[in-house]
């Protein structure tokens, strides 16, 4: 079977132990982890995790069945597709002269990113989007020279139909 991307969204208890508990899941199982995120919802005892994985469709099962098993989530649905929001942010350091920040700077513009800091050497910029929308945004800022990136994982709300 053909493995494929898919994008898991997790309602757990808020409490130590539960992030590691299902990592550990994923690692015993080796299951391929491709990125987490976690944070505490409108419910500040809940927390909503969005984990991004690579499976065929049996595995993919599996590890919503293994997930489901633990006693402190309470919902897991797959988001994958076009059901849901998806979205990445990214902070980047790119270096630029008097000659190329101008270029750097309508490339920020072109993808409406925001400059957050504007040093003689380097810019940082700030961008949210699709996952595909960063890849290009970094595409088009590599050749200035990337001096340092921080890229969230992903995010996701299913829509409402």
């Amino acid at each position: 079977m053909k493995s494929k991307t898919y994008v898991l969204s997790i309602l757990a208890d808020n409490h130590s132990g539960v992030l590691l508990r299902i990592c550990g899941l994923f690692a015993r199982r080796g299951y391929n982890l491709l990125s987490i995120s976690a944070a505490e919802t409108q419910d500040p005892h809940i927390s909503r995790l969005t984990i991004v994985t690579e499976a065929d469709d049996q595995t993919l099962e599996q590890i919503i069945k293994q997930v489901q098993k633990l006693h402190e989530i309470h919902e897991v649905l797959n988001l994958s597709g076009d059901i849901s929001v998806k979205r990445e942010h990214v902070l980047v350091r790119a270096g630029c002269s008097e000659e190329t920040r101008d270029g750097l700077i309508q490339v920020a513009n072109l993808y409406r990113a925001k400059v957050l800091n504007v040093a003689e050497t380097e810019l940082m910029l700030e961008l949210t989007g699709s996952p595909k929308k960063i890849d290009s945004f970094l595409r088009l800022v590599k050749p200035y020279g990337i001096i340092k990136m921080a890229r969230s994982g992903l995010i996701a709300l299913e829509r409402e139909l």
